[in-house]
């Protein structure tokens, strides 16, 4: 029995000695068996010690410590689990928070590498270039200045008092946001899928609001002009309303007209079929035509630079902008030669009416004035190749026909004629007390 009792009493003592054994290799020794990787940020981002590291939402590891380098950043030893290991290079590593409330409720967050790369060994580096740090809301608020703060501070006890009471209908309204927000993460997600495009996208509208600023005094004058004009449309509003009223039978009219021309185009076409050889003919003018283009463009060019060059008065636009407006001048009454006169467009009507009484008093001597400036030109002679062989001549037609007739000073208009049997070319009496002229002074013939 009592070897038998000693026996046990060592067959016991070396279970425990086991047990102790094994137990501290569990408990002490196997922090040298995980996969660790230390990652190194900016700052720690509240993390502590035991804060999970994820991927995905998924739980993969553990933090295990926390260090401060020389330079003032952090470094922090995640250890993962065997099933997600090893890390790739390329993996990136983020401080995220579980919530906005809260203190240790921070977590580290691995993005895996979409293509595999080199494998980061045990106790490996994931530099700084490939971390990011959360940022608290204590940050977000310490970049605005102590007004801007108040200002936010005065928008939310606003937007309390505005929802005091009435919490129930705005969640009610909130609902209805549902389907715009959802809407608008459908968009966001679209743009983000074809980053290139949207990069593009947003640098040449980048180029296209540069542009607009280099040019923004060009731009004000259009807008000037622009509201200029719209002022001028609605001034005429009447005007307009009525030009609309006309358009629509004016664009019956032209669907009539429009119809008809493309049955004069049919018509057309053996024009066209016969103007094709000479077409061919026209190419070696064309090609000098178009030289004749290329060497006009500096001409062009200069010209361009006359009628509109940047700056002020010292081009062609600047030139018309100094002369009087067509108004000012046809029909406003302004200072004019020390006086306050009517425009060009009242006097000239003016004047018109004053010379009528003028004009009517000439008219009948036209035809008198006509033949004379018939008979002026020329001598009534003949003509041979040295041209007009009699330089001068003598009528005597009219002291042929009878005596001669003296002392005509009152001429009828038309009375160089003879008197028409008729009598459609006498005057009556009123007319030659009205010109001041007698009958017994017509050139030719006997008086009626």
């Amino acid at each position: 029995m009592a070897s038998v009792s000693g026996l046990g009493r060592v067959a016991a003592l070396a279970a425990v000695i086991a047990a102790v054994t094994l137990s501290a290799i569990v408990l002490f020794g196997g922090g040298g068996g995980g996969y660790e990787v230390t990652a190194k940020f900016i700052n720690a981002g509240q993390i502590v010690k035991g804060n999970p590291v994820q991927t995905g939402g998924t739980a993969i590891g553990t933090v295990k410590d926390i260090a401060i380098t020389d330079d003032g950043q952090a470094e922090i030893k995640l250890e993962v689990d065997d099933e997600y290991t090893p890390l790739r290079e390329g993996t990136r590593a983020a401080i995220k928070q579980l919530s906005q409330s809260g203190i240790a409720n921070r977590y580290v967050d691995l993005s895996f590498p979409p293509n595999g790369g080199k494998e980061i060994p045990d106790g490996g580096r994931i530099e700084i270039d490939k971390t990011r740090t959360a940022v608290d809301l204590d940050q977000l608020f310490n970049t605005l200045d102590p007004e801007t703060r108040k200002a936010l501070q005065g928008f939310v006890k606003g937007n309390a008092r505005q929802f005091r009471g009435t919490g129930a209908q705005a969640n009610e309204a909130f609902e209805y946001l549902n389907p715009a927000l959802a809407t608008s993460s459908r968009l966001f997600n679209e743009l983000n899928r074809d980053k290139p495009v949207l990069e593009r996208f947003l640098v040449d509208s980048s180029r296209l609001v540069t542009a607009l600023a280099e040019r923004r005094d060009e731009l004000s004058g259009l807008i000037g002009n622009l509201n200029q004009t719209t002022r001028a449309l609605g001034n005429r509003k009447g005007a307009l309303a009525d030009s609309i009223e006309r358009l629509p039978p004016f664009m019956r009219r032209a669907n009539t007209t429009f119809v008809n021309l493309r049955a004069a185009l049919d018509d057309v076409d053996p024009l066209v079929d016969a103007a094709e050889p000479v077409a061919e003919r026209l190419n070696p003018f064309l090609g000098q035509a178009r030289r004749f283009a290329a060497d006009a463009e500096p001409t062009v060019a200069d010209l361009r630079a006359a009628v509109r060059r940047p700056g002020k008065d010292n081009d062609l636009i600047g030139l018309l902008n100094t002369v009087p407006a067509l108004t000012d001048i046809a029909v406003e009454d302004k200072q004019r030669n020390g006086k306050v006169r009517p425009g060009a467009f009242p006097q000239s009507a003016g004047a018109f009416k004053d010379a009528a009484p003028i004009i009517g008093e000439a008219r009948p001597y036209t035809t008198d004035f006509l033949g004379w400036l018939d008979d002026f030109s020329t001598t009534g002679g003949g003509f041979d190749a040295l041209g007009a062989y009699a330089r001068a001549f003598i009528g005597f037609g009219e002291n042929l026909r009878g005596p001669a007739k003296s002392k005509q000073f009152k001429r009828c208009p038309g009375h160089a004629e003879e008197a028409a049997p008729d009598g459609s070319n006498l005057l009556s009496e009123e007319e030659r007390r009205r010109l001041d002229c007698e009958e017994s002074a017509r050139a030719t013939g006997n008086v009626p």
